[in-house]
């Protein structure tokens, strides 16, 4: 294929998508002829195996495949209501695949949609290690502004690690060495550094209710305080194992500053390119 034939058809492809409630779709109707299918019926069985492999896949397929009507003009004014569908990305990448491929507009549509559905993995997936890397800095400070709380009520640095060590021990039914080895963390680094995002905010919360318990119930000392703590990591606990979600038995997940690492690198990589289109 030709570079001017794959710009004129990225150039098709992209003019005639649209949004709806923010969701990037294409009318099946518009794609039918994109895609160099003459007659409707027989594209009707390509996007029925289209349909066949999002069910497989466990997608729902209302969500990619919705059915709508449409107004088409037949001339001199007149309209006619045909039936048609609005498909997400997804979908349509389904139905390249499953297309003829021995037709150039169906080849050029496999790989256009398997880059764009690539692209907006990659973007999902940049966006839950971007929301993790914000849940581990916000438990660091809440944990530092919880520390200071309690320094001034009598708890030094070594009871305060014990105090956390004991809220751990409560949310987790594990102690903090044998989480470590259970989750295969480093002697020398934080549990907290390789938990998934849930179990950071859950941990958050926890340290959360203590800050503010503690001063409004203005305890003092190292046990009542640990027992405060205790108590609210057993609450967070409660209210977790209640939905079915059992904070020792999730998956533990990839080393938080090796993701703050990655993340850092992709923006110098952007802000490079940025700089270097500019000139």
């Amino acid at each position: 294929m030709k570079s001017n034939e794959i710009i004129q058809l990225f150039t098709q492809f992209e003019s005639v998508s649209s949004k709806l409630e923010g969701v990037e779709c294409w009318s099946a109707r518009e794609l039918q002829i994109l895609l160099g299918y003459s007659k409707w019926e027989n594209f009707e069985k390509v996007i029925q195996k289209g349909k066949d492999a999002c069910f497989n896949a466990g997608e729902e397929i209302s969500n990619h495949f919705p059915d709508v009507r449409k107004m088409i003009n037949l001339g001199k004014g007149a309209q006619k209501e045909i039936n048609d569908i609005l498909l997400t990305r997804y979908a349509c990448y389904l139905i390249a695949q499953n297309g003829d491929s021995r037709k150039e507009e169906i080849s050029f549509a496999q790989n256009y949609f398997a880059v764009q559905t690539r692209r907006a993995e990659i973007i999902e997936q940049r966006l839950l290690e971007n929301e993790r890397v914000k849940a581990r800095e916000k438990l660091s400070q809440t944990e530092k502004q919880l520390s200071g709380v309690l320094y001034e009520r009598g708890v030094d640095g070594k009871g305060f690690a014990i105090i956390r060590s004991k809220g751990d021990q409560a949310l987790f039914r594990l102690n903090t060495q044998s989480l470590k080895t259970k989750m295969g963390v480093p002697a020398t680094r934080p549990v907290a550094d390789f938990l998934p995002t849930i179990s950071i905010k859950a941990k958050d919360l926890a340290a959360e209710m203590t800050g503010l318990n503690v001063q409004n119930k203005d305890l003092k000392g190292q046990k009542p305080i640990e027992k405060e703590h205790v108590d609210n990591n057993l609450a967070v606990r409660n209210m977790l194992t209640k939905r079915g979600i059992v904070p020792e038995n999730l998956l533990p997940a990839e080393d938080v500053k090796k993701i703050q690492r990655k993340l850092k690198s992709d923006e110098k990589k952007v802000l490079k390119e940025s700089k270097t289109k500019k000139k």
